[in-house]
């Protein structure tokens, strides 16, 4: 899962999208970064550590980390939060030739009338909680996907 500074959408996705794999047996590595380095080591947003601990899921113990050339090969997919996190990830694909593993989180998990998960970063609570919502129906989503694919343990 990759958002622009990996402290408020990403971690979210990640944190849902771990609990929810875990719920269906299916054993996958799930992590996330941010294209930038404007918050490296930090903790995610207190609102989204606050927003995912209202809905049962913990990712307090993240910490944020700008994408790296090793992610290109390390995981079968990037999902971008929005298209212009898209757009910056595609051209390190471009790099390595691997634009086949870069998709819209949202387009991934079969939402494709919206192509952004906005960013919540300048609001309040509640577009914490909205994007935690529309994060959540897409890993459930995606966790559907993966189990009509047969990926599990």
């Amino acid at each position: 899962m990759v958002c622009l500074g990996n402290i408020c959408r990403s971690p979210l996705a990640e944190g849902i999208l771990r609990a929810k794999a875990a719920e269906a047996g299916i054993n996958v590595e799930i992590d996330s970064a941010g294209i930038s380095n404007y918050h490296d080591g930090e903790s995610p947003d207190h609102r989204a550590m606050e927003t995912a601990s209202q809905f049962g899921v913990d990712i307090s113990y993240q910490r944020a980390r700008k994408v790296q050339s090793s992610d290109y090969s390390d995981f079968d997919l990037l999902l971008a939060m929005d298209r212009s996190v898209y757009e910056d990830l595609n051209s390190g694909a471009e790099i390595y030739d691997k634009q086949d593993k870069v998709e819209l989180f949202l387009h991934y998990s079969g939402q494709n009338d919206v192509d952004d998960v906005p960013d919540p970063y300048y609001g309040g609570s509640d577009g914490f909680k909205n994007v935690y919502k529309l994060i959540d129906e897409a890993c459930e989503r995606i966790v559907d996907r993966w189990q009509m694919m047969g990926i599990d343990n």
